[in-house]
């Protein structure tokens, strides 16, 4: 079939896009959207499912009512990955999905797929996932080598309005303690220099490397002798947990049903459920070069389940069962 992406946005357009190429079907990326040029791709493209995901430039309060307007004209089946749940389910996701109106939404939170449906939105859980043709394990390169890195952006806007929020705990059992013991940490992201009163330590400014491109974090997961991966949630991981370990990177995060749900610590990768604990495993793991690489080669085979590939057949049985795909 015709799988029609409204989206600009880098990193969504390396993610599910490819998983349905993978399967065979043909994948158009809308580019920039305006008011005009909506229909005009859906009328030449003629898709059979158009997908829309998350939070980026394509998503604005008037294009959202662009998007509602001519899909909806247009019948075509249209679905929406809600990426940023359960924290922003209220002031953002809810508020699109009333000006979109879309057929089906995939929430990355289990506990939101009830409350959808009692809304009277067909809804179903959808994980985030990895693709080989971003993330895979790649020749070291010397630009972006380091003993210990750590790929996020600080988001210190969100922690300040929700101090109890996980990443709080996150941050203090795997970054702080490194802080504290001037263990150097190189930090890849935006916005870290906003975060010494959030941390309670000042972040030396020489740690601090900047935005980095999406497609270029699997260049740091693979220069780097560990990884720091921080958790959202409890009971749901991040993307960049499984685009880490897709890439092949020894991977330290933190110790939450969600992580030991997934995947196996010690074997696929490495939990830490405190300051102490961390500074232990950096510690021995680094000594360990050999324990270290077959843990990250563990990781990288055991990860191969959660490919987009597999993300993207998983959606269209939902909505075959559905009955808004045909089988």
């Amino acid at each position: 079939m015709k799988v029609l992406f409204l989206d600009s946005s880098l990193i969504w357009l390396n993610c599910i896009p490819h998983g349905f190429r993978d399967l065979g079907h043909v994948v158009r990326a809308s580019g920039p959207l305006t008011q005009e040029n909506i229909p005009k791709i859906i009328d030449e493209f003629s898709p059979d499912l158009i997908v829309t995901v998350g939070w980026g430039p394509e998503h604005t309060k008037v294009k959202q009512n662009w998007i509602r307007e001519r899909v909806k004209a247009a019948g075509v089946p249209h679905i929406y990955w809600a990426v940023e749940d359960p924290h922003f389910t209220s002031s953002y996701t809810l508020p699109l999905l009333m000006r979109m109106q879309p057929d089906f939404v995939f929430s990355l939170s289990a506990d939101m797929v009830d409350f959808y449906c009692k809304l009277g939105i067909p809804s179903a859980q959808l994980d985030f996932g990895f693709h080989p043709y971003v993330h895979k394990r790649g020749n070291h390169d010397p630009e972006y080598d380091s003993s210990i890195s750590l790929v996020a952006n600080a988001y210190p806007d969100v922690l300040e309005q929700a101090p109890d929020h996980y990443r709080n705990h996150s941050l203090q059992t795997l970054i702080k303690p490194l802080l504290i013991n001037k263990i150097k940490l190189s930090i890849w992201g935006r916005n870290w220099e906003k975060m010494n009163h959030i941390l309670g330590h000042d972040i030396p400014p020489e740690w601090i490397k900047g935005y980095l491109d999406y497609t270029d974090t699997n260049r740091v997961y693979s220069s780097s002798a560990i990884m720091l991966g921080l958790q959202n949630y409890e009971h749901q991981v991040t993307q960049r947990t499984y685009e880490i370990l897709g890439s092949g990177g020894f991977l330290i995060t933190s110790d939450t049903p969600a992580v030991r749900k997934l995947f196996k610590p010690g074997c696929d990768l490495v939990v830490s459920s405190s300051p102490e604990e961390t500074l232990y495993l950096i510690d021995y793991y680094l000594k360990n070069p050999d324990e270290r690489e077959q843990i990250q080669r563990q990781g990288q085979l055991s990860v191969q389940a959660h490919s987009y590939t597999n993300r993207a057949d998983y959606i269209i049985k939902c909505l075959q069962h559905e009955g808004i795909l045909k089988k």
